[in-house]
């Protein structure tokens, strides 16, 4: 179901500018009106602002996606407060600004966040523009050392210690994302067959968690911040963090840390296969000397991952078949396929682990 919110005189899909705008003003301090809003491209869930204020200030807003919300999905107080917790860390954040979880200003939730400067590097065209070859490698280093520190982060002392179900994550994880496939099916395409056959091959052999950690859920390059040397600036895009086993998002990691010569599983061509960036054994090495964690059931988290993200591509592609219209539309018509070839790579890992 499509909320309420309107482009209002800003012509911004997703903003009601007078209302956000008037909010702005009596939450966030020193904000100078009028205000432009503007989407940043690139989001395929929850949307993501550029708010330009008259004194050129600048400032992120991060809302829920049109429609086609699925439960337990896009909770911004959830997002808001993991970000603000990680403040005081290590884990390079925005500082968070705001949140409004008053419906009637703008139909959904929404939070405001410092716009952290730098590069958002999404393919290899930018990554050969923004990058030098050192610059590639000190970002590949920087994004093993950063989810390390992440992982480092006692969930108590932050006060995040209530934010999730500690034990048990990928048997949860499981259910949730199976239960999110089930609840976006498209007529007229048959990814439940291998989908539902990973699962339960995962089910079956899953490795003893050991220990707890904030756990992202989307830990890739282009949903950090990098500044001109390729160090992580920010870490961005916390929409499904929850506690649970860290191997989890370094195995997602090495499934976007394409290597040149990889099968094309996923949309696109990725930044990391132009040369200079570390390759995926150097990644988990250098998070292993920096985590101390014992990584040889690995290829589990990496199938685990293609699996996860063939389930939620499955809803980006369900929401577009269902018109929701704000965010990055392009390539999503390929996405039955590239489901398909996600669990196929799923199986695959399974089978030579």
């Amino acid at each position: 179901m499509a909320d309420s919110s309107t482009s209002g005189h800003d012509g911004v899909e997703g903003i009601d500018a007078d209302r956000v705008g008037k909010w702005f003003t009596e939450n966030i301090a020193g904000v100078a009106p009028p205000l432009h809003f503007e989407l940043i491209a690139g989001g395929r869930s929850n949307l993501t602002y550029r708010v330009t204020d008259a004194g050129g200030h600048q400032f992120a807003l991060r809302r829920p996606p049109r429609s086609h919300v699925l439960p337990t999905a896009h909770d911004m107080a959830r997002e808001y407060r993991v970000i603000s917790a990680l403040g005081p860390t290590p884990v390079p954040v925005p500082v968070t600004l705001g949140l409004c979880e008053d419906e009637s200003v703008n139909g959904r939730p929404f939070y405001v966040m410092e716009f952290v400067d730098g590069h958002i590097v999404r393919d290899a065209e930018t990554a050969e523009r923004d990058l030098d070859l050192g610059a590639r490698r000190r970002a590949g280093e920087s994004m093993a050392d950063t989810l390390a520190a992440l992982h480092a982060v006692d969930v108590d002392a932050v006060g995040l210690g209530d934010f999730a179900k500690r034990e048990g994550y990928i048997e949860r994880q499981l259910r949730r994302w199976y239960q999110q496939f089930r609840n976006s099916a498209v007529d007229g395409i048959d990814t439940d067959t291998i989908i539902t056959l990973v699962h339960d091959r995962l089910a079956a052999d899953i490795p003893p968690q050991v220990g707890t950690a904030i756990v992202h859920g989307d830990y890739r390059l282009d949903n950090t911040v990098l500044g001109p040397d390729g160090s992580v600036r920010a870490v961005l895009d916390w929409e499904i963090c929850t506690l649970g086993d860290p191997l989890a998002d370094l195995g997602l990691l090495m499934v976007y840390w394409t290597e040149a010569g990889d099968e094309a599983a996923l949309l696109g061509v990725t930044p990391t296969t132009v040369p200079g960036f570390p390759g995926r054994a150097e990644i988990r090495q250098r998070y292993q000397d920096a985590s101390g964690r014992d990584l040889g059931r690995l290829d589990f988290y990496v199938a685990f991952g293609y699996w996860k993200l063939a389930c939620i591509l499955q809803g980006v592609y369900a929401r577009y078949v269902g018109g929701a219209t704000a965010g990055d539309r392009t390539s999503v018509e390929g996405f039955a396929g590239s489901i398909v070839r996600l669990a196929e790579m799923a199986q695959r890992t399974l089978e030579a682990s």
